[in-house]
């Protein structure tokens, strides 16, 4: 990273008055600054809405069947359990 940009980036964000910065947060914010700077925002924004999307919501729909009407119909079977027999 080139001297001026070091500086526009890091200590600009990281000079705010009264700010505090831990470096995982530091380092988490960054990242985000330089996408953001470098003019490839949306492109990020986009692959992470996808990647989003495979995580949250495809894994549902394994089998075109909602996890939770699975998990329901696993859990609802129509024979009741053996009940305990006290000795």
């Amino acid at each position: 990273m080139i001297e001026g940009a070091c500086r526009h980036l890091i200590k600009h964000r990281m000079d705010i008055t009264g700010a505090r910065w831990t470096m995982r947060v530091a380092e988490a914010v960054l990242p985000l600054g330089s996408l953001y700077i470098s003019g490839d925002w949306d492109e990020y924004w986009q692959f992470h809405l996808e990647q989003e999307h495979k995580r949250n919501h495809l894994a549902f729909y394994s089998n075109g069947i909602p996890l939770s009407k699975q998990v329901l119909k696993a859990r609802c079977s129509t024979i009741p359990p053996p009940l305990p027999i006290p000795l």
